[in-house]
């Protein structure tokens, strides 16, 4: 069986001398053969070494769920203990690098029966999701598209009078309508709750005068899109469109100075050097981007002390912001890809300090 995702991992795992990898939930599994695993309390666990094509052990009632061909199976049944299945294939004094997603509780039955030395999975898989191909390229862009018809759909509805929850619902059925498989997450944050980056949507009813910050995203192919969007009921005041003016301005610089072998932290640096000559420094609380892939969040993470050299399918966001206590956020968010050259950006919704009703 030649998959060439799995021929990769092997020379990065003999790069770094790791001998056997296993990997359960999480996203790597998914990547290396397509499968993702159910996270339950029973054990699936693909097994991968230098001499043997790949095995994933796995519940019996899964079986079905593995697309056939895909990978070799070792089904077990319910009385039957998986840790056996999975030690049977692994030799003492070996090195083994286990997934960074599994659980504790098998993590520490593997140790207690293998002497081994035991690493994260992280340096191998990272070394192979950070860069994407050209499938993962095209889903991520056909996921970026999907939310920019959604951005632009919003900034035709009346948001006041409407709670945030309920437009977080609105948010997940639209990017379905608009040809993602499934929702991934939507973010509603109104007036003071805009100041809250992460903040969860709740029942605060919007309101004329309101900043609200809507971060969403949907699936295709399992890999996700991630944008912001700022918007505003009524007539902005002179402030909000200050700071919507900012931070599109941090937006654009980061943007540009996009290419092959600028530091990640760089372009952290520049969008935070443009809001704090513009004053507000303080209130860019996070940092610049994330990397998105078959995780919403991975590598390369866009921050300071991050001296990784960006290389050409990178893929990440790009979303500076401001908070203001008790008043109102502003963050505008874009995917973009290392090109050749230069910079590829997914989303090309409309960007400015939206007004709606």
């Amino acid at each position: 069986m030649t998959n060439p995702r799995v021929v990769r991992a092997r020379e990065a795992m003999a790069t770094r001398g790791i001998d056997r990898l296993l990997l359960s939930v999480g996203p790597d599994m998914p990547y290396l053969i397509g499968y993702e695993a159910m996270a339950l309390e029973r054990l699936t666990m693909l097994i991968v070494d230098h001499e043997n094509d790949p095995v994933l052990v796995i519940p019996e009632l899964e079986t079905p769920r593995v697309e056939p061909g895909s990978v070799d199976i070792i089904p077990w049944g319910e009385v039957d203990d998986p840790i056996d299945l999975v030690v049977a294939r692994c030799k003492p004094g070996e090195t083994i690098a286990l997934g960074d997603h599994t659980w504790a509780r098998f993590v520490l039955a593997l140790q207690d029966r293998v002497e081994a030395e035991w690493v994260p999975s992280s340096p191998v898989m990272t070394e192979l999701r950070i860069r994407k191909d050209p499938e993962e390229l095209d889903l991520l862009r056909s996921a970026a598209q999907a939310a920019d018809q959604v951005a632009d759909r919003l900034a035709t509805l009346t948001f006041s009078g409407m709670s945030e929850r309920q437009l977080s619902r609105w948010i997940d059925d639209a990017v379905v309508e608009e040809g993602s498989d499934a929702p991934g997450f939507s973010l509603v944050a109104s007036g003071p709750n805009g100041a809250s980056p992460h903040h969860d949507s709740g029942d605060r009813v919007m309101e004329p005068g309101d900043v609200v910050v809507c971060d969403f995203g949907g699936l295709v192919g399992g890999y996700p899109a991630d944008t912001t969007r700022t918007f505003v009921i009524g007539e902005p005041g002179a402030e909000q469109t200050g700071v919507h003016a900012l931070v599109l301005s941090a937006v654009e610089a980061a943007t540009a100075a996009v290419g092959p072998g600028v530091a990640a932290e760089e372009i952290d640096g520049i969008a935070r050097t443009v809001i704090t000559e513009g004053g507000f420094g303080e209130y860019f609380i996070h940092r610049t981007g994330h990397g998105i892939g078959r995780e919403g969040h991975e590598e390369p993470y866009i921050v300071e002390g991050n001296d990784t050299p960006l290389e050409p399918t990178m893929c990440f966001s790009i979303e500076p912001g401001i908070y203001l206590p008790d008043r109102f956020g502003v963050r505008i968010e874009d995917i973009v890809t290392v090109t050749d050259d230069g910079v590829e950006v997914f989303n090309t919704s409309d960007r400015s300090l939206r007004i709606v009703g």
